[in-house]
């Protein structure tokens, strides 16, 4: 009998990408993003916007405050940064 080798393989992680505007750069390979989505009131069906503020790893420092980036969900970098920029 030969033995059968089967590797273990990990299941393909699913992150999630989200897109915003820099709204500040003064960290250093940080920058702050701003993530706007519109949602609707269940009751009286008017709509609102919400947004939420994310701290993003910048690698390069390349992006500035007002460019629009997409970024994705990674393993925790530091205290309040799990998100990376995608270029």
């Amino acid at each position: 009998m030969t033995a059968k080798l089967d590797k273990q393989t990990k299941p393909e992680v699913i992150r999630r990408r989200l897109s915003g505007i820099v709204v500040s750069d003064k960290g250093d390979k940080t920058i702050i993003v701003r993530v706007d989505s519109v949602k609707i009131h269940p009751k009286y069906k008017k709509r609102y916007t919400v947004s939420h503020r994310y701290q993003v790893h910048d690698e390069k420092n390349s992006h500035k405050e007002g460019d629009k980036v997409s970024f994705i969900e990674c393993r925790p970098l530091s205290r309040s940064k799990r998100w990376r920029v995608i270029d």
